[in-house]
C-alpha cells in the first residue's frame, strides 16, 4: 500500500496542474476578448477578391452584404485617410459572374439606367475606349471572331441617317500591277440584336463597275466597333484604270439561322483619288442600303420542317420588317394567317396572335400540320397572309406568300430544300406581294 500513495499524489498533481494552466488560458482570453479598446475581433475571415482583403464587421446576419459602402469607405471616398487603411467593402455574393468574380463598378455621378431588351435605353455612361490589338491580315471568309461586347450608345451628335463610319486606306502597288485595299475598322454601328443591342459585323467589297472582284471579311462577334484589320490585293488591274473604277462596301450583320441582315453601305468613287504618292486613308460614313422592295410588302421570316416519319409538317412564323402603313393612324396591327392546301383544297387553317402597331413584329409562333404520307410535300402548299387586325383599314392583306413545288424565286427554292433534307429545320427571309 505504500508504493501507491505516491503514485496516486502525482497523477492529482499533474490533473490540477492541466486545470491551473486552462483556467487561466480561459481568464486572459476573456479579459482579451471583451476589451473595449480591441481593435480586432474575435474572429476574421478573409476573401481574396482580385487582391482585395474582405475584413466582415460581423457574422450575426443582420447586415446584407448589397454591394454598398460602410461610413469608413464613404469618409475615404471624401478624403484620404490619415492612417492609409484601405476601407471595408461590403459586396453581395449572388452579384457574382459565371468566373466567380465580382464586377464591382464605382458609383458614378448620374443616375444608372437599367437595359432593357424592350426599352431603347442604353446607359448614358460613355463607353471606354478598349484597346484592340492588330490582327494579320487572311484569306477573306466568313469565319468567326470574338470581341468584347460593346452595346449600343445614345450618340447625341449622330447624323441623321448614319449608320456608323468606315476607315480605309487605298494604294496602289506598281511593281505588282495590284490595287490594295485595306480594311481597318468601323465605329458606331447601329444594333441588329434588340436583346443584346450588338451586331455580329462584317463587310463585303466590291469593285465596280464589273462586279467581278468580290471578297469579305471575317465576322467579328458582338461588337459596333469591329477592328477587322484585313487587306484584300486586286492584281491585273492597270494604274490607269483605277480612276474609272468604285468600291462598295457592304456592312451586314451575321445570323446564323436565316439571311444576314444588311446594316448599310458605302459607295467610293475612285476618280477623285489620287494614289501616285503611295497610301491614301479615307473614311466614310454608312448610310442605309437603297433597297428595292416589292411594292413595299414587306418581307416575312419563315422555318420549316418536314418530318418524313411522322408525316407532319412544321411552319414557325418568326417576325417580319418593313411593313408599310395601312392608315394614317400609324403602324398596322399585323397577324399571320397560315392556310394549308391539299391541291387546290384548303384542309386547314390557322394565325397567330395579332403584334399592336408593331412595323416589325415578332411572332415566334410554331404550327404544325398533317400531311398524307402517300403524297408526300408534291401536292402541298401553304399560303402565309399578313394581315392588319385593324377593321377601320382600307386593305386588311398587307401581302401574301405562297410556298410550294411549283412557287417562282425564293419560296420555291425553300421548299424543295425542306423536300430534299427531311428533319432538318430551314429558315429564310421571303418578300411578300401584293396578290
Amino acid at each position: 500500500g505504500a508504493p501507491i500513495l505516491p503514485v496516486s499524489v502525482a497523477v492529482l498533481g499533474v490533473f490540477g496542474l492541466v486545470f491551473s494552466v486552462s483556467a487561466f488560458s480561459w481568464i486572459c482570453c476573456q479579459r482579451k476578448a471583451n476589451k473595449p479598446g480591441a481593435k480586432t475581433p474575435p474572429y476574421k475571415f478573409v476573401h481574396m477578391l482580385k487582391g482585395v482583403d474582405i475584413y466582415p464587421e460581423s457574422l450575426n446576419g443582420k447586415k446584407k452584404f448589397g454591394g454598398e459602402k460602410t461610413a469608413e469607405a464613404v469618409q475615404a471616398q471624401a478624403g484620404p485617410s490619415p492612417t492609409g487603411s484601405r476601407p471595408a467593402l461590403h459586396l453581395d455574393l449572388e452579384k457574382r459572374d459565371l468566373n466567380g468574380n465580382f464586377a464591382f463598378k464605382p458609383p458614378a455621378l448620374h443616375p444608372k439606367v437599367r437595359s432593357s431588351p424592350d426599352l431603347d435605353m442604353p446607359s448614358p455612361q460613355p463607353s471606354s475606349g478598349a484597346e484592340v490589338s492588330g490582327q494579320e491580315a487572311c484569306t477573306p471568309e466568313n469565319s468567326l471572331s470574338i470581341q468584347t461586347p460593346t452595346p449600343a450608345r445614345n450618340k447625341p451628335q449622330e447624323k441623321e441617317g448614319g449608320l456608323g463610319t468606315l476607315f480605309f486606306s487605298l494604294e496602289y502597288n506598281v511593281e505588282k500591277k495590284a490595287f490594295v485595299v485595306h480594311i481597318k475598322e468601323a465605329h458606331g454601328l447601329s444594333a441588329t440584336d434588340e436583346q443584346s443591342l450588338t451586331s455580329d459585323p462584317y463587310i463585303k467589297l466590291t469593285l465596280l463597275p464589273e462586279k467581278k472582284h468580290k471578297v469579305k471579311t471575317r465576322v467579328l462577334r458582338k461588337t459596333l466597333d469591329p477592328a477587322f484589320d484585313e487587306t484584300f490585293s486586286f492584281y491585273g488591274i492597270p494604274y490607269a484604270r483605277v480612276s474609272q473604277l468604285a468600291l462598295h462596301f457592304m456592312v451586314l450583320s451575321f445570323d446564323r439561322f436565316s439571311r444576314d441582315e444588311v446594316i448599310g453601305e458605302t459607295l467610293v468613287p475612285l476618280a477623285d483619288v489620287d494614289l501616285s504618292e503611295g497610301r491614301v486613308f479615307m473614311s466614310r460614313d454608312i448610310i442605309k442600303r437603297n433597297v428595292r422592295r416589292s411594292a413595299g410588302r414587306g418581307e416575312l421570316l419563315l422555318s420549316l420542317c418536314y418530318q418524313s416519319t411522322t408525316s407532319t409538317l412544321t411552319v414557325v412564323v418568326l417576325k417580319a420588317r418593313h411593313l408599310p402603313k395601312t392608315d394614317a393612324n400609324g403602324p398596322s396591327d399585323p397577324y399571320v394567317k397560315v392556310n394549308l392546301y391539299q391541291g387546290k383544297k384548303r384542309v386547314c387553317k390557322k394565325k397567330t396572335h395579332v403584334k399592336k402597331c408593331a412595323p416589325n413584329p415578332v411572332f415566334n409562333e410554331l404550327f404544325v400540320f398533317d400531311v398524307p404520307s402517300e403524297a408526300g410535300l408534291h401536292d402541298t402548299s401553304v399560303e402565309l397572309l399578313l394581315l392588319d387586325s385593324d377593321r377601320t383599314a382600307r386593305t386588311p392583306v398587307i401581302g401574301r406568300l405562297l410556298l410550294g413545288t411549283a412557287s417562282p424565286g425564293t419560296p420555291g427554292e425553300h421548299w424543295r430544300e425542306i423536300c430534299d433534307h427531311p428533319r432538318r429545320q430551314i429558315a429564310k427571309w421571303h418578300v411578300l406581294s401584293e396578290d
